[in-house]
């Protein structure tokens, strides 16, 4: 990527030399240019939000700038993107979306995320560090920028504008109002099950801003739960992709005497998973990790994977996560261990779990989902 300060070398993680998206886009660069033309001050405190690759703060290193992020892949990526560039460790201080922010911040960048809720959360966890003072700058590609962005920006920090577009980019423009009255922040936001989901009928389940499908059970997570495998003392189980959690929580009711593994690369996702496994008292063995799928666990050493892959990757519409998922399942699973998966049927994942494990068992499906079932050959 080409910057007013000279060129970065960027790559997403984990690298993919087959991968034809950049980790960087035409949002980015415009902000930096904007940065160099206005001649933003970045003596401050820079705190840069949602850099999904790290190509603002490798850009702006050199000013030692604080990154937020939910996404432990982005974390990662901007670590190697660091050190693809030279930039010694600790000069790019890295936070997650639940940790405190920094007490004051002079210049706010913002990479508009694909969820409002996330932005709405974030920007009022970041309010209080705010001053009239903080140049505040959102940027995002036109498709991602609407009214209702425009207006969460105005609700929460104060009087905001819109730029002119380059390259199908915009700028948000907001001056702070230190004055402005702001709402509580409802997240996490909490509700009960509705009586027809097995073991979780009822039960609660804790969302995290950003967690798909926050507000509701989301229709696909609702058919795998009416048909997961019955499981049988103390086997291992991971729900991969947990989001918030509620189809490992439902396999730890139904079986107290499971282990379950909760893991997405979400921090958001994690924490809500959590909470939502303590809102349930369960009385079983949960372990909750925030990584890349299943990094990290051993193999053949799961009985169970279950699986609800996304096909987004921010605005691509790509099944490398889910290949990569299914991959990452064969190897942990021991011999005739398990992998179901429930995804949209015209997404024809029963073809990719044929090639990975030489078969693939449809469970379930109505017109629009199904529930697959691979074996691992021993």
């Amino acid at each position: 990527m080409t910057t007013p300060w000279g060129e970065v070398a960027l790559a997403r993680h984990p690298e993919d030399p087959r991968d034809r998206l950049r980790a960087w886009d035409a949002s980015d660069a415009y902000l930096l240019r904007h940065l160099a033309g206005q001649d933003v001050p970045l003596s401050g405190t820079v705190v840069v939000l949602g850099d999904r690759w790290g190509a603002l703060v490798t850009a702006l290193a050199a000013h030692r700038p604080t990154q937020i992020t939910d996404s432990w892949l982005g974390q990662e990526a901007t670590r190697a993107n660091l050190a693809r560039n030279g930039v010694e460790p600790g000069s790019v201080r890295l936070l997650t979306t639940q940790d405190p922010p920094p007490e004051r911040v002079d210049v706010l960048l913002v990479r508009v995320p694909k969820s409002l809720a996330l932005l709405e959360d974030q920007l009022l966890r970041l309010a209080p560090s705010v001053h009239a003072g903080t140049v505040v700058i959102g940027t995002g590609m036109v498709k991602e920028i609407h009214t209702s962005t425009l207006r969460l920006f105005e609700r929460l920090l104060g009087p905001t504008r819109t730029s002119l577009a380059q390259q199908k980019a915009r700028l948000i423009l907001c001056d702070p109002d230190p004055a402005l009255k702001r709402p509580a922040n409802p997240w996490p936001y909490g509700y009960d099950l509705p009586a027809d989901v097995g073991p979780l009928a009822g039960r609660p389940v804790v969302n995290h801003a950003g967690v798909f499908c926050a507000d509701r059970l989301d229709l696909g997570t609702r058919f795998l739960l009416a048909h997961l495998p019955p499981t049988q003392g103390a086997q291992r189980v991971v729900d991969l992709g947990c989001g918030n959690g509620v189809v490992g929580t439902a396999v730890a009711l139904a079986n107290p005497q499971a282990e379950v593994l909760f893991t997405d690369e979400s921090f958001q996702a994690v924490a809500s998973a959590e909470a939502t496994y303590r809102a349930n008292g369960v009385p079983g063995h949960g372990e909750f990790r925030v990584g890349d799928g299943l990094a990290g666990v051993a193999d053949d050493s799961v009985d169970f994977v279950l699986n609800n892959p996304p096909f987004h990757s921010h605005q691509a519409t790509t099944d490398a996560t889910a290949l990569r998922m299914f991959t990452g399942a064969r190897r942990v699973l021991r011999p005739g261990g398990e992998l179901w998966v429930v995804g949209n049927r015209h997404l024809g994942y029963h073809v990719k779990l044929r090639r990975l494990f030489g078969n693939s068992h449809l469970v379930a499906g109505d017109p629009k989902f199904v529930v697959l079932r691979a074996v691992k050959q021993g």
